[in-house]
């Protein structure tokens, strides 16, 4: 059975059909009342951290100390302090945690399985698509994609990553704080919580390039519009209840997420679609799988052969993959993008003939041949609404 793609991480080893996340992102904490211009930093060295009252409370309620938890206890993955449900997230800024040169170093783990497919008991519905190789995003990123972006987070495995995309708020037309990804990037599912510690850096490196490329590139190519901390955060009850790793690969349809972020520096109150130059329109039950003349999904793989630096995409007719006659049927797409590209938008062209989000990089076997990503039916816009509600009046 082909399992969810697990975000690369730093050290652990992923299963024969993984996850499409590569390791240099890890859970992150839950603001969910944390208003986007109140950061809760923490200035290196031990200099003083201004949290909202409100959000303090919360940490409190908790049991979490704020000083504590930034000087280390985030790491405490005990299951009693691993937050689990909805309305739980707390993400306490901690100011340069993911530095540039961390966040480069982030890599995907050591894959002990065989190569080979792994679909004999998947209920399929089309034959697999032929493999599209991934080819290289145009450059620089801020131009040519902007909006799209790497996520970065912590696990109790260690630093893994992501990517993400900036998402249009009908609350706050032109000013959105909204991050699409996939649920596996942000939860660990059944046997787990939130990853902590969880960031998007729109336009990561935005010039592209090698990993040898990227350690001397500039901090403004490698972070050109700054880091974002998730201070809300929310996904299907479905991954929550039962979603993870191979076990997780059933709750595939329900593998998306979406976070509500602020900046870890002033930005003048500016949002981040204002500062990444975009966002995109959200396609809530798209026409059926074969009137869908393409997908093209983009992302920042980092296993091998791709080394996490540029930015990547596929482009392929769509088919059905369906894992189980009583969820939704899957998209799948001909693409070799590997660990690291999980979260990743997947775009059609809207009736506006502008880029339409309508699914997200989930999963896909080894050796990377296909991916697949869920329809966004009425549960991803349940939170979606949710979300922007809940935010309406806070931004």
């Amino acid at each position: 059975m082909r399992s969810i793609r697990r975000p690369v991480m730093a050290a652990a080893a992923l299963t024969a059909v993984v996850a499409l996340t590569a390791t240099g992102c890890g859970p992150s904490d839950d603001n969910a009342d944390a208003k986007p211009t109140q950061s809760a930093a923490d200035t290196s060295g031990g200099g003083e951290i201004k949290i909202p009252k409100d959000i303090q409370d919360k940490l409190k309620a908790h049991g979490i100390d704020l000083d504590k938890w930034k000087n280390g206890e985030w790491k405490n993955w005990d299951r009693k302090k691993w937050l689990r449900e909805a309305g739980q997230f707390i993400n306490p800024i901690i100011k340069d945690f993911w530095n540039p040169d961390k966040i480069g170093k982030a890599k995907p783990p050591e894959d002990g399985t065989k190569p080979g497919d792994v679909s004999e008991d998947q209920g399929k519905t089309d034959p697999e698509p032929a493999a599209v190789p991934a080819k290289a995003v145009g450059t620089p990123y801020t131009s040519t994609a902007p909006g799209v972006g790497l996520l970065v987070f912590s696990t109790p495995e260690g630093e893994s990553r992501c990517s993400a995309t900036v998402v249009k708020d009908p609350a706050h037309p032109g000013k959105s704080n909204l991050v699409w990804t996939a649920a596996h990037c942000v939860h660990a599912g059944k046997n787990g919580g939130w990853y902590r510690n969880l960031v998007f850096v729109p336009s990561f490196n935005k010039n592209g390039g090698t990993e040898a490329k990227l350690k001397t590139a500039p901090y403004e190519d490698r972070v050109p519009e700054g880091k974002w901390w998730a201070d809300d955060l929310a996904t299907s009850k479905e991954w929550i209840q039962a979603g993870g790793a191979v076990p997780g690969v059933p709750m595939a349809p329900y593998d998306f997420a979406l976070m509500h972020v602020r900046p870890e520096e002033s930005t003048g109150g500016k949002s981040l679609e204002e500062i990444a130059g975009g966002a995109y329109q959200v396609g809530f039950n798209a026409p059926a799988i074969g009137k869908i003349p393409s997908l093209t999904a983009q992302g920042y793989p980092a296993e091998a052969p791709f080394d996490g630096a540029s930015q990547q995409q596929c482009t392929d007719k769509p088919t059905r993959l369906s894992l189980d006659a009583k969820k939704p049927t899957m998209y799948r797409i001909g693409c070799t993008m590997t660990g690291g590209s999980s979260g990743g938008p997947w775009f059609t062209k809207g009736p506006d003939g502008k880029p339409l989000l309508i699914s997200n990089m989930s999963m896909g076997p080894r050796p990377a041949k296909w991916a697949a990503g869920p329809h966004l039916g009425p549960e991803a816009k349940a939170i979606f609404d949710a979300m922007s509600k809940k935010w309406a009046s806070k931004q």
